[in-house]
């Protein structure tokens, strides 16, 4: 049985774009770096001869967050944002203090949004899907009345 969430690992193909999106824009601070190769990580990827750097960030208000770049074997697939009811395809969800000025800042850098933010029908929040600059789904949550782990 798990006793806690650890992290959300991604794979990203630009570390320091990345790194500048999620410190920059979204407010992630920078708790570790570090380059690794050899047996030990080789085998816990699956991957021979593997060399990966990874950052791990932490939110303000806690969680973490882990971008990996893989120096070895990197994917050359064009990034196309997945859509969300794709199978494996996950989102990250992010409490954000306002909304309508990251969702400006994420125009502002052609950052892929599905429209604009809206208030959930009940009121509580609003809230906006919109992807990182490799594609990962986020979805974006302004709270408007005290939280509620349903939305």
């Amino acid at each position: 049985m798990i006793s806690s969430v650890r992290h959300m690992g991604i794979v990203v193909r630009d570390l320091e774009r990345s790194l500048a999106f999620y410190t920059g824009t979204l407010g992630f601070q920078v708790q570790a770096r570090d380059r690794e190769t050899g047996p030990f990580i080789s085998r816990l990827v699956g991957i021979s001869d593997v060399d990966v750097e990874w950052v791990k960030m932490t939110a303000p208000g806690g969680g973490m967050v882990e971008l990996l770049q893989y120096h070895s074997h990197p994917d050359r697939t064009p990034v196309e944002p997945a859509p969300s009811n794709k199978v494996a395809n996950g989102h990250l969800a992010l409490t954000v203090n306002d909304l309508d000025a990251l969702y400006a800042s994420l125009k502002a850098q052609n950052l892929p949004t599905q429209g604009a933010p809206q208030t959930a029908p009940h009121g509580k929040v609003k809230v906006l899907y919109a992807h990182d600059p490799d594609g990962v789904i986020l979805e974006l949550v302004e709270e408007l009345s005290p939280p509620d782990l349903a939305d």
